[in-house]
């Protein structure tokens, strides 16, 4: 297995690129997003989901109630699980041409949530994968770097951020998906690789890219107990974490 590639120094992506790994990210752990799917296997919850996606502008309890024929009180109890699954999104704002004083209180209106979410058991995250090597690619245009270089400097200033976010290392590692074990011997496994299926086409590619991104969630967790090393059991991710002698 190829040693994992460190950053070399050079700028790190830009805010463009940035927000492009971000953007994708729901901020809704695993089991979150589960859940939020799962809210869309009861028939009137996804009728309403759906009418709302569909719809050219956001809608009202009453738009809902009467397209579907529903009592107001059922549409409104399940338009507001959509919004606490982060399915749906709400709005204030009067409806009319009716303004000032006397002009009514503000209708609150539903939208669909601008965040994209997915799930999968046992948990894979492809989107980030796609996203860390788009932007690779585009800064390897933008500063005439080699593409493996990029590729290294944006997974491991990705994974710093996402430590400096979670703060501890194997927390970050269950949100992610990584399903981190103990080892007994003071490290942890990875029992599960959240790029399964492209690291099964493109080995040194993914592996290279999740080591990059492991070793800068380290850093950016400030963890200076643990180093990373290769872990070569198939049916885990191609890293675990051990203890630094």
């Amino acid at each position: 297995m190829e040693e994992f590639v460190q950053p070399n120094g050079k700028p790190i992506i830009s805010k463009e690129q940035a927000e492009m790994t971000t953007a994708l990210r729901s901020g809704l752990n695993d089991g979150e997003r589960l859940r939020a799917v799962a809210a869309l296997g009861d028939p009137v919850r996804r009728k309403l989901f759906e009418m709302v996606r569909d719809a050219s502008a956001p809608l009202s309890r009453d738009d809902c109630a009467q397209a579907l024929g529903l009592p107001k009180s059922t549409v409104r109890l399940q338009l507001d699980r959509l919004v606490e699954e982060k399915l749906l999104s709400v709005q204030y704002r009067k409806l009319g041409a009716k303004t000032g004083p006397g002009s009514g209180r503000p209708s609150k209106l539903y939208a669909v949530a601008q965040a994209e979410i997915s799930a999968s058991v046992p948990p894979r995250h492809y989107d980030l994968a796609a996203a860390l090597l788009a932007s690779a690619v585009q800064r390897a245009i933008d500063f005439g770097e080699n593409v493996a270089d990029s590729m290294a400097a944006v997974a491991y200033e990705e994974g710093r951020r996402l430590g400096m976010e979670g703060g501890d290392i194997l927390q970050l590692l269950l949100n992610a998906g990584y399903s981190p074990q103990p080892d007994g011997q003071g490290g942890t496994i990875m029992a599960n690789c959240p790029f399964h299926r492209l690291s099964q086409d493109h080995t040194g590619v993914v592996c290279s890219l999740n080591g990059s991104l492991l070793a800068g969630a380290l850093e950016g967790c400030a963890d200076d107990r643990h180093a990373l090393a290769p872990d070569a059991e198939i049916s885990h991710c191609c890293a675990r974490l051990v203890l630094k002698h």
